[in-house]
């Protein structure tokens, strides 16, 4: 074990990197809970999501583990499978199944750029206080669709009529009536995911779920009636898995051809928000713990394969979400949870093993996971998003000219309820900047491209 992990070289012991990985998984068990909620929304069953899920998360931290020797831990994205739910499947329309196809193709598109200097030049073309405002806003998409699952902000339509058609109309938005039960138990839960997180209680999102779903019994919120036996659990994974490569899937996908540039840009959205999170997390916590040296850093831009530590690591993350794809789940990437472990002594693959066992062993809790109501789920995708959002305070607001396209992507996620449309926002603001200030020239030619791609769905959507 000491030869395989280096533990004496990165200055770690086993106890203390057991330590690390117990607090890893706690930190981010939620998503055993909060994933299957969302997904199952587009009709997906929830044992397979949650078998999906926990599948997922042990090869891909596994293989960051074992092969990256990194300690950090991967699942199915919060920020990500929120967009997968609210933003593909019931804004654009895409089944569960064709959507599952597009993270299978990002998941391989991930692979494409991190075996090549592909990465190197997406990298370089969106300019930082960009990448740090699309990391933002996926928190406030984040913490804006927890407050939509209970219902605490209600929309009154201009035209209820249009409404009932289904579809996107002008509404008028304001604050739910507090005259709800699951509006209560939302705001116990919130109030401990808040207390918990700001005492830094070890597991803290994990236990206000499950004290806020205890909590709920007495309320009627929690009942019994929508658990799932073991059994049951394991019987409906077959109905997520291979799902892609069913007539569903990847022949209804690509069936009709103007859906085709949609398509395109969906993918390319879910492909950048999963490496852009992945590599803000790698940087923002390995540069500071010595996980990732400089050294690395500089490979990882100007080397070919696996040249760095880095490398390996933003592989595992791929190989991860196309793994996730085919066993049923949205995009799995690095969490950001990790660095609670690293804070904890972390520094080897070993704590990645400790987590992916951890993972393991919570498949023979779905009687218990299925009954968590969405009104226990809710406070914690509150104060999640509230902690990915953080990356906003590292935008110039007092230079107009960063803060305009920076405002533009954040905010737009949420008020258009789509990170694609954010991402949209942003570049194209960008862009538009750049040329006032006679700086079009400084503008990378992937951004143009990309611009212009998004303006041409916009333009397509108008016009069908």
């Amino acid at each position: 074990m000491e030869k395989f992990f280096h533990l004496k070289e990165n200055g770690t012991t086993v106890s203390t990197e057991i330590l690390a990985g117990l607090t890893t998984f706690f930190a981010m068990a939620y998503v055993i809970v909060v994933n299957p909620q969302i997904l199952s929304q587009t009709g997906m069953p929830w044992g397979g999501v949650f078998l999906a899920t926990i599948i997922a998360a042990i090869i891909g931290t596994l293989v960051m583990g074992l092969f990256a020797n990194v300690p950090y831990a991967q699942a199915a994205g919060m920020g990500l499978n929120a967009f997968f739910t609210y933003t593909v499947c019931f804004g654009l329309g895409f089944s569960w199944q064709q959507t599952m196809c597009m993270v299978f193709l990002c998941g391989l598109i991930n692979i494409l750029i991190t075996v090549t200097r592909i990465r190197k030049m997406i990298i370089l073309a969106i300019p930082e206080p960009l990448q740090r405002a699309i990391g933002g806003g996926i928190g406030l998409f984040v913490a804006y669709a927890g407050m939509l699952n209970v219902g605490l902000i209600k929309f009154t339509p201009g035209d209820p009529k249009a409404a009932a058609k289904g579809g996107a109309v002008a509404a008028t938005p304001g604050l739910a009536d507090f005259n709800d039960k699951v509006l209560w138990v939302f705001l116990i839960g919130l109030v401990l995911a808040i207390v918990f997180t700001v005492m830094k209680v070890k597991g803290g999102m994990l236990l206000a779920i499950a004290i806020t779903t205890v909590i709920g019994i007495p309320f009627g919120v929690t009942t019994w009636s929508n658990s799932q036996s073991i059994s049951e659990t394991f019987s409906q994974l077959p109905q997520t898995f291979g799902a892609i490569f069913s007539a569903e899937g990847f022949p209804a996908l690509f069936s009709d051809v103007s859906k085709l540039p949609l398509v395109i840009v969906t993918i390319f959205a879910f492909s950048m928000s999963d490496t852009f999170d992945t590599l803000g997390t790698f940087i923002g916590t390995g540069r500071r713990t010595g996980i990732f040296s400089a050294e690395d850093e500089k490979a990882l831009e100007n080397g070919h394969g696996f040249s760095s530590k880095m490398d390996k690591a933003l592989f595992a993350d791929s190989i991860a979400t196309s793994i996730g794809a085919i066993c049923g789940t949205s995009n799995t990437t690095t969490y950001v949870e990790s660095s609670a472990g690293i804070a904890a002594g972390g520094r080897t693959g070993l704590t990645s093993v400790v987590v992916a066992i951890c993972f393991a062993l919570s498949a023979f809790l779905a009687p218990v996971v299925s009954a968590v109501p969405s009104a226990a789920t809710a406070g914690v995708l509150v104060i999640v998003g509230c902690m990915m959002a953080a990356s906003l305070k590292e935008v110039k607001w007092d230079d107009i000219a960063e803060a305009i396209p920076a405002f533009f992507a954040a905010v737009f996620m949420a008020f258009s309820y789509s990170i694609s449309y954010g991402i949209a926002g942003g570049f194209i603001m960008y862009c538009i900047v750049k040329t006032c200030k006679g700086k079009a020239k400084e503008v990378h030619p992937i951004l143009w491209i990309v611009s212009a791609l998004f303006i041409l769905d916009f333009v397509c959507m108008a016009i069908l």
